[in-house]
């Protein structure tokens, strides 16, 4: 390996370095779109921002520093294809639409197969395949008559078929720009800045419009026929779920994460058990995106304040650490639906205002809002339930002022 560094915070001036394949972001053909190029091994060519996999990329540099991973090391695509179709949908053409995410990300081994066998290293950003899950839950809902198995999507083990696609984020920066309604400059800098530095392309070099940020992606799991969505007729029940590792994976009762999920899950079993698609949206945002730590830190303060958790303190704890109550910013969240060519949800498994109001903001219809059944909450998650539903979430009930008063439990703040 070279000991030259080679910087890519200016383009390229001598006449013997590529220049960069320009990207025409809402293309209606992948063709005219252009490939997204990250390369590390030839940065001439580069026309992004950032590097794939980028929540990973330090574990990547400590691989090719210690040996274990060849610094030029280009994957093998070969039987990477998609287990299912996903588009073109007409959404993929309009470039306000989708700008945080890549549409022709699963497309890439064959849509732009010629630049791969010229050598260019041009990676997928998007993989879907097939699986089965299975949670206790779900045979709980058996049990109860709530679901019944079919043999196909449910079988009487509990197993369900799934179709799941893992999305890593592409930003398209002047279209984020936009849905925030500020200057791409003022937005540039203050990435450049909020990660201390870490891309200077970002405020030296305009002509690089997308952008691969070091952030945790989604996983989309699909219940029922792919190939329905995007067809006017096709039912689709949905449940969004933003990250949260001590109730999702570990069980803690002291929020509805878990529980909402599970729900989520069984009303789109449902749907696909009646000819329709289930979607289950699984977003990294750990602790509305302000992060485990900071999460912790607010159950501290929450349980240690005069008088103990109550709902009417829930968001104000938060936003004395954090300095906000959320950055999970819903606006950005339709963008995977218009990939999915999905104008309509018949069945919307969640409670969230802001996530509604993004996907109307969006054009996406909501027929009906699901809030989860009073009987799956946990005891130590009134709190929560009770802020959200006076902050405004979406309910079919709502608790009195005295209950708003009275300490319950210890809550969450997802």
């Amino acid at each position: 390996m070279s000991a030259h560094i080679v910087l890519t915070s200016h383009p390229a001036r001598k006449k013997s370095d590529e220049a960069h394949q320009g990207i025409e972001w809402g293309a209606a053909t992948a063709a005219q779109r252009g490939p997204l190029v990250a390369s590390v091994a030839n940065p001439g060519v580069r026309n992004v921002i950032g590097t794939h996999a980028g929540a990973y990329s330090v574990y990547r540099a400590l691989a090719v520093a210690s040996g274990a991973l060849q610094r030029d090391h280009k994957p093998d695509l070969t039987n990477t294809m998609p287990a299912e179709v996903i588009g073109p949908h007409p959404q993929w053409a309009d470039p306000g639409k989708i700008v945080s995410l890549d549409p022709w990300g699963h497309l890439v081994a064959s849509e732009f197969k010629a630049q791969l066998d010229a050598g260019l290293d041009v990676r997928p950003t998007i993989a879907i395949t097939k699986a089965h899950i299975n949670m206790p839950e779900l045979l709980a809902a058996m049990a109860s008559g709530r679901l019944q198995p079919d043999g196909d999507i449910l079988q009487a083990n509990g197993d369900v078929k799934v179709t799941k696609a893992a999305i890593d984020p592409v930003w398209y920066l002047p279209g984020l720009a936009e849905r925030f309604g500020i200057k791409e400059s003022a937005l540039r800098r203050h990435l450049f800045e909020q990660t201390a530095g870490m891309f200077p392309e970002l405020v030296t070099r305009p002509d690089l419009k997308v952008f691969l940020p070091p952030i945790g992606g989604m996983t989309l799991y699909f219940f029922g026929d792919v190939s329905l969505l995007g067809k006017p007729e096709t039912k689709v029940a949905c449940r969004v779920h933003d990250e949260c590792n001590g109730s999702d994976v570990f069980g803690s009762d002291i929020c509805t994460c878990r529980p909402y999920l599970a729900h989520g899950i069984e009303v789109c079993i449902e749907m696909a058990q009646q000819g329709g698609v289930g979607l289950c949206i699984y977003n990294r945002k750990e602790g509305r995106a302000l992060g485990e730590v900071t999460k912790f830190l607010v159950y501290n303060a929450r349980k240690r304040q005069n008088g103990g958790d109550r709902a009417e303190t829930y968001f104000e704890r938060t936003e004395c650490v954090a300095g906000v109550q959320d950055m999970r910013f819903q606006q950005l969240m339709p963008d995977v639906f218009h990939w999915l060519g999905i104008k309509r949800i018949d069945r919307w498994a969640s409670m969230s205002n802001m996530k509604h109001g993004a996907l109307v903001e969006q054009g996406i219809e909501v027929v009906e809002r699901v809030p989860i059944p009073d009987a799956l909450i946990p005891a130590d998650a009134r709190v929560e339930m009770d802020a959200k539903k006076a902050a405004g979430y979406f309910s079919t009930y709502t608790p009195d002022a005295s209950e708003l008063a009275q300490p319950k439990g210890r809550g969450l703040m997802e």
